[in-house]
């Protein structure tokens, strides 16, 4: 069964972003605790959604995702974050069933696009991908700023007076 997350999932969820970590060749990126990822998945107003794959009342599965928009359709689309299915529970149809969840709700809320991330060496997520009909971009590079690099930028001045720094969102 694929159902929304509920605040009872949280720590098998937090355990599957470690466990994508580890299989992304990352075992310690993940800073999160499992109270960051509650607060952001169950707060008044969450800009964090989550879905699980559930079997024998046991959470085996997971898709967080979160909105993002096209200035060019005019609409939001969903972004997947992670996805992941437990080792043993993997060719079971469960990572399918959670892409078709997202897609349909991308059909269903108007939304123009359902877009995510996987590693260039990660060649059996690659070929379920384009066997679910996703295409890759890769006239794109994606480009980030993080840490100490984020906090530099963010001391830049602005070149623009009386622009202040914060934006509305």
């Amino acid at each position: 069964m694929i159902r929304p997350a509920e605040p009872r999932d949280v720590a098998a969820i937090h355990q599957f972003i470690v466990d994508l970590a580890v299989y992304e060749r990352e075992p310690d990126a993940v800073t999160a605790t499992a109270s960051d990822l509650e607060r952001a998945l169950f707060a008044d107003s969450p800009a964090l959604f989550a879905d699980v794959a559930e079997v024998d009342d046991r959470v085996v599965g997971m898709a967080i995702w979160f909105l993002n928009y096209s200035t060019w359709d005019g609409r939001h689309g969903i972004y997947l974050e992670d996805l992941y299915v437990d080792p043993a529970h993997r060719g079971s149809g469960l990572g399918r069933d959670l892409l078709i969840t997202l897609a349909r709700r991308c059909v269903e809320r108007g939304y123009s696009r359902f877009q995510w991330w996987v590693l260039d060496w990660n060649e059996p997520s690659i070929e379920f991908y384009t066997a679910m009909g996703a295409v890759a971009m890769d006239d794109w590079t994606v480009y980030r700023t993080s840490g100490e690099a984020l906090r530099a930028l963010a001391a830049l001045p602005l070149r623009t007076a009386g622009v202040s720094g914060g934006a509305q969102h």
